[in-house]
């Protein structure tokens, strides 16, 4: 199918299935946000919880906080006990899961509509009180420790990842782990965790996404029944670092057991609410989606690497666009990473062509409206574009912005932000140990 008709198609798409995301906003007399979504398609609901708390809401000696309080959630309050959330739940047809970032905890709970009492009820028990029994805390202690020893420790990805990180950034707190350093994870006290729990978890400090079989009058009546009687708190106090502009390349290098080298490359790019993000996306996508792809082409079809690719996450404050290439073996390093700082030279010095340019913008909005297909996806993009975006009315605006993006933005903005100063550029590099040589 050629780009033009895809175009087409994708058009025609949309107007079937893209339909504008409606949704109904309270704000409760505690500060909690209740965004409410109904899609009646199946009997289901998706309650996304984001709390505004993750890792660059920590401090040295406390990093780590966030993920592990995403793990103590789900040992008991008051009401239901330890593992008795996960226990209730299922027995009531649904599932949960959880996540930690550098900006938020998100908590996100799947079930039939018959339960949504039952959800309200238990998410009330632990935003209000979590219980932090002395042997919960120590027995997931251990478990955060031993999951940084195998997502860190042993795994050459996650070493050179958090070198990296640490080098990108002097002073932001996006500079230290998610996971936390071993260190701080040993020595937590208890007036610590009780402190991050009040404030994390304030209702005011959190955004409730509910999508699926509800009615907004059923939600709202749960909603103040569960949830506006937690008392507001004292959110985490704003992040007042800037990160100074990086003046120089920074490289690191990795020495460690692995089988082949590995390579991370870092630009400091503005934050997900600044207009250059949809350009970055673009840029994003004509760099390394898909097999027609410029990285693709350039270095996993050219033989240089397995994978190369790019990305530009979402962030409350200045962040990264960052690539990630696995050489060949045989494959000096050197050599991809020539390849691939190549390839961004040229779409400095020109702008890429209309066909290309909009091929990408097709990537990126096929996987938005695929995405859009299920309650849950809807909830997360409804959460992310009201925390991250500013505000969740933009899902709307996010083909426009796209489409709006011109060659020239996509140059201007690799220009602008891609340049050897910005960047910082990891390397591991694999080294035998005396056991590999027996």
């Amino acid at each position: 199918m050629s780009i033009r008709l895809f175009a087409a198609f994708l058009l025609a798409a949309v107007s079937c299935f893209g339909q504008a995301v409606e949704v109904k906003q309270h704000v409760l007399d505690n500060g909690m946000k209740i965004l409410i979504h109904e899609d009646h398609d199946v009997p289901n609901v998706a309650m996304y919880l984001f709390f505004s708390v993750g890792s660059r809401n920590e401090q040295p000696g406390t990093t780590g906080l966030s993920h592990f309080f995403e793990h103590m959630m789900f040992n008991g309050a008051k009401k239901y006990g330890p593992k008795q959330f996960d226990i209730e739940l299922e027995k009531a047809g649904g599932r949960n899961n959880a996540y930690t970032s550098k900006d938020v905890t998100v908590y996100t709970d799947f079930l039939p509509d018959t339960a949504l009492e039952l959800m309200f009820d238990m998410e009330a028990d632990r935003l209000k009180d979590l219980a932090l029994l002395p042997e919960m805390v120590a027995s997931e202690r251990e478990v955060v420790s031993n999951e940084r020893r195998m997502a860190v420790d042993n795994s050459p990805f996650g070493t050179l990842y958090e070198q990296v990180n640490a080098v990108a950034y002097t002073a932001h707190p996006y500079q230290w782990p998610v996971i936390g350093w071993a260190s701080d994870i040993e020595q937590w006290k208890r007036e610590e965790l009780e402190h991050h729990y009040r404030m994390g978890y304030a209702p005011n400090n959190c955004t409730v996404v509910i999508a699926g079989a509800v009615k907004e009058s059923q939600v709202l009546q749960l909603a103040k029944k569960y949830f506006e009687p937690i008392p507001r708190q004292d959110p985490p106090p704003p992040v007042r670092t800037v990160e100074p502009a990086q003046n120089g390349e920074r490289r690191v290098t990795v020495y460690r057991r692995a089988q082949l080298p590995l390579q991370m490359m870092s630009w400091h790019v503005p934050s997900t609410k600044h207009a250059d993000t949809p350009a970055l996306s673009v840029l994003s996508a004509l760099l390394s989606q898909g097999r027609s792809s410029r990285l693709y082409r350039r270095m996993v079809d050219g033989e240089l690497a397995l994978r190369a690719s790019c990305g530009n996450n979402e962030s409350l404050d200045p962040g990264q666009f960052m690539c990630f290439v696995s050489p060949r073996s045989g494959v000096e390093p050197e050599t991809s990473e020539r390849a691939l700082f190549d390839e961004i030279e040229k779409l400095q010095k020109e702008a890429p062509p209309a066909t290309e340019l909009q091929k990408s913008k097709n990537q990126l909005l096929a996987d938005y409206y695929r995405e859009l297909k299920t309650i849950a996806n809807k909830a997360n993009f409804i959460g992310n574009f009201e925390i991250f975006h500013g505000d969740w009315r933009k899902v709307n605006g996010y083909e426009a912005s796209i489409q709006a993006v011109t060659a020239e933005d996509v140059q201007r903005v690799a220009t602008k932000y891609l340049s050897p100063r910005n960047r910082t550029v990891g390397t591991l590099i694999p080294e035998k140990t005396e056991e590999d040589a027996q």
